[in-house]
């Protein structure tokens, strides 16, 4: 009797571990990449690093599509992308503090509104709150001479005190001015 409670046991955690569902994937997994854009600007000491997921357009329609227009978009893949500075600036003619920050974008087809959020961490825009918005500016969107397969963030070469972010993706290009300034000028 013990021996045929013990084959009926294994017998049965043997079917009970045969129909076990294969375990979903962990839904914080990163289907992109994740890139790095910095610099450096000397005189002042400021420097600017932005760290967001790079997805790759991979025959998609992108805006308007993938990325609908009029809706807050984490600017790339995965966690809302995020810009950290260390001295205050000037972002598209407005003074930011020193501090680390969502960037998230509005498109639309021919001007992006650029957020700056004070809310961390966030998983895409899914939380995004604009009661933590630093700062909202509108920029205007380009079409790209070249088609961008991945979507990329990089900061102009420095000139002076002046750089821009530049986002290409597809057939798209948003350009954000940026100065550097010492942080004892009163720039409201």
């Amino acid at each position: 009797m013990r021996n045929f409670l013990l084959l009926l046991l294994g017998v049965f955690l043997l079917l009970s571990c045969a129909n076990e569902k294969p375990q979903e994937p962990d839904p914080v997994r990163r289907k992109s990449p994740i890139a790095i854009t910095s610099v450096t600007h000397q005189p002042s000491q400021t420097y600017a690093k932005i760290v967001y997921g790079q997805p790759y357009k991979n025959g998609r329609n992108i805006f308007g599509d993938l990325v609908p227009y009029g809706e807050v978009w984490r600017t790339g893949a995965n966690e809302a992308t995020e810009m950290t500075i260390t001295n205050p600036l000037i972002f598209n003619g407005r003074k930011v503090d020193a501090g680390t920050y969502s960037l998230l974008t509005i498109p639309e087809r021919n001007e992006w509104t650029i957020i700056l959020n004070d809310s961390l961490g966030q998983w895409g825009a899914f939380d995004y709150k604009p009661k933590y918005d630093r700062l909202r500016t509108t920029v205007t969107s380009k079409r790209a001479e070249q088609l961008a397969e991945s979507f990329t963030i990089q900061f102009s070469k420095i000139t002076g005190d002046s750089s821009s972010i530049v986002m290409r993706w597809d057939t798209t290009k948003v350009e954000i001015p940026i100065s550097f300034i010492d942080d004892t000028v009163n720039i409201p």
